[in-house]
């Protein structure tokens, strides 16, 4: 698969991933709002408060990714995908194999 469509790829799966963290969010909102339990003082197990905390960290970074992604497409489409923001060299291909929208290369990220 080529770099965009790699990058395409692993956009549509953030944002899958995405939609699902915010209808999770949204779910637990609603039967939260629904129940007078108190899950503060429940000792089987975690609280709402938790799990809303859980689902809005993981939801923030899921949100960072897609973010990411879409920089890296805009990179590319601009012809400087894969080279170094701060020293201009090329990122190598094994750190953008692990980290496909890394802007710096190994020795700048330091």
């Amino acid at each position: 698969m080529d770099r965009d469509g790699e990058l395409h790829r692993l956009r549509e799966e953030a944002l899958a991933q995405v939609e699902r963290l915010d209808a999770d969010l949204h779910e637990l909102f609603e039967a939260s709002r629904s129940s007078n339990a108190d899950d503060e003082h429940d000792p089987e197990g975690s609280t709402i408060a938790f799990e809303r905390a859980q689902l809005t960290a993981l939801l923030a970074a899921g949100r960072r990714r897609l973010a990411d992604l879409d920089a890296a497409l805009e990179r590319s489409a601009a012809g400087t995908y894969g080279f170094c923001e701060r020293c201009g060299k090329a990122i190598p291909a094994e750190r953008l194999a692990v980290r496909p929208f890394a802007v710096t290369c190994v020795s700048c990220a330091q």
